[in-house]
């Protein structure tokens, strides 16, 4: 499901089995992420995979990447693996206006 900037914030607020998924690359990573998020990248291919398949499929997965085209390919390939929660951040980090944090 896509959601606006302030849905996804907002759903994401309010929803105690949140998980926050970023499907960027390790370079975009370090430039900094939305707090608390996983990273996996989804240019790994059967690897993203394979770590997807690793997830409570229970949970609800808020997932986001540079603009949004990437994360919405992710929220796809999590509910064909049987993922019924996933929530794709129209518009991505880039216009992200909450907290960012940078690896350490």
């Amino acid at each position: 499901m896509n959601l606006t900037q302030e849905e996804w914030a907002s759903k994401l607020q309010n929803d105690t089995d949140a998980t926050i998924l970023d499907v960027r690359t390790d370079e975009e990573w370090e430039e900094g992420f939305i707090p608390g998020a996983i990273h996996v990248d989804i240019y790994q291919g059967q690897g993203f995979i394979d770590q997807i398949n690793e997830l409570d499929k229970n949970k609800s997965y808020y997932v986001y990447c540079k603009a949004g085209g990437r994360s919405q390919q992710a929220c796809h390939i999590m509910n064909e693996l049987g993922f019924d929660k996933t929530f794709n951040l129209t518009g991505g980090i880039s216009q992200w206006e909450g907290d960012v944090e940078t690896p350490e």
